[in-house]
């Protein structure tokens, strides 16, 4: 169980990051990273990561598939994790 809590807190970690720098690059207009692989990270666990980051830096805040796919991902992952670690 450990192992999984922080697993998730790393990949979250990094989705939140990812937000970060392409909202930087984006500014500068440099080289960016491709919404594949943001929602890469978010369906590996860092969605909520993704999403606090989205929202935190303002960015990809006007895409549909952003504003409403990462908490939706984030939705599923909770209950793929309450399915699998029951409370005992």
């Amino acid at each position: 169980m450990e192992i999984v809590l922080v697993y998730f807190l790393i990949i979250n970690v990094i989705g939140y990051s990812l937000m970060g720098i392409d909202k930087k690059r984006a500014v500068r207009g440099a080289w960016r990273i491709s919404e594949a692989s943001l929602f890469t990270v978010a369906f590996l666990g860092g969605a909520l990561g993704c999403t606090l980051g989205m929202n935190h830096f303002r960015h990809k805040t006007k895409h549909w598939y952003f504003k409403y796919g990462m908490p939706a991902i984030f939705a599923v992952h909770v209950c793929l994790l309450l399915s699998l670690f029951p409370r005992t």
